[in-house]
């Protein structure tokens, strides 16, 4: 392949770090057009990842949070749920209508993508990417260089914007044209084909039909989500406990505002309860599960409980049984 000359057309690239969309920008760069990579952040699709593999391969990439946007449309996507609580058709509809609103800000023409025909059984087959551009409302303005020559051309392919003959006819579920164009592009590092929304991990999904069902599905929550063991305890109230020292660190950092529990004298986990309301058996019970996570410690110990204020009150605590924690954890099996 070889470098054209720069074009005067611009555009903005959904990227999620995966192999296909840094595929789809490098080619496109390549071709000589300006880029603009954008990822698009929720609580359960954290940027990280896109991070890593667009400084491994000298990407600079926007992100950009769509939290409050994604939450709304979670509530009733149009196209519903894949097998655990993810609204693959309605998602990507959402972000491409959202980088058409950024059109303007970038100063891009248009947008692409690095979708690639029948590589997704729920979200890209040929219907499936129609129904995905029609949602957004910038269907004339899409185009998917990977597969583009197997597709409807839009705007930029009948303005002459992009040449069709510079486009690709990737389809299917195998990767080895998209590793040989890879090679020839330079990418050396990517990650695997696993993606990085937690929405697809049952075990999260579990989590989040728990928030909703108890009318508690808000950005806090959300993000307290991706981190220790939940322990739903009432209506209103969860006790959330850090399996490691990153997490208690990171469940440190979102307790602004919020209840939290440590060990008076020993050292262990970091605890956060998700409700200031909280009746005194509903917090014995906190306080005996938080407790039952200090293996080394004797049966019954000092926890200091550390109000919003910063003011702190100490609690004797008690550890449970195996059935307690069971009974209240929210996992999988539930």
């Amino acid at each position: 392949m070889k470098q054209n000359k720069t074009k005067k057309h611009s555009a903005i690239a959904l990227f999620s770090g995966g192999l296909d969309s840094l595929l789809v920008v490098k080619y496109m760069e390549k071709l000589g057009y300006t880029i603009y990579p954008v990822y698009f952040a929720t609580p359960y699709m954290p940027a990280q990842r896109a991070l890593e593999a667009a400084l491994d391969n000298g990407i600079n990439l926007i992100v950009r949070d769509i939290s409050s946007e994604h939450i709304e449309m979670m509530e009733s996507p149009v196209y519903g749920f894949g097998k655990n609580l993810n609204p693959c058709i309605d998602c990507h509809g959402l972000m491409f209508r959202i980088a058409g609103e950024m059109l303007e800000e970038l100063g891009a023409d248009f947008i692409i993508s690095g979708e690639v025909m029948g590589q997704r059984p729920m979200s890209q087959r040929k219907d499936a990417l129609n129904m995905v551009a029609k949602l957004s409302g910038y269907k004339d303005l899409l185009v998917r260089p990977l597969s583009q020559k197997l597709l409807e051309d839009t705007l930029p392919i009948t303005q002459g914007w992009v040449d069709k003959d510079d486009m690709l006819d990737i389809s299917g579920r195998g990767r080895n044209r998209q590793l040989e164009l890879a090679k020839e592009l330079g990418i050396k590092n990517f990650p695997s084909p696993a993606g990085g929304c937690l929405l697809t991990d049952k075990g999260f999904s579990q989590r989040i039909k728990d928030l909703q069902s108890h009318n508690q599905f808000d950005e806090r929550n959300l993000e307290l989500l991706r981190f220790g063991r939940h322990f739903r305890l009432d209506d209103r109230a969860k006790l959330i406990v850090g399996r490691n020292m990153a997490e208690n660190a990171s469940l440190s950092e979102l307790s602004e505002g919020l209840i939290t529990l440590k060990a008076a004298e020993h050292i262990g986990p970091f605890a956060v309860l998700n409700s200031q309301d909280i009746a005194e058996d509903v917090l014995r019970l906190a306080l005996d599960i938080f407790w039952y996570y200090h293996p080394k410690a004797p049966d019954e110990g000092k926890v200091l409980l550390y109000q919003p204020d910063g003011s702190s009150l100490e609690y004797q605590a008690k550890k449970t049984n195996r059935e307690t924690v069971e009974k209240h954890m929210l996992n999988i099996q539930k």
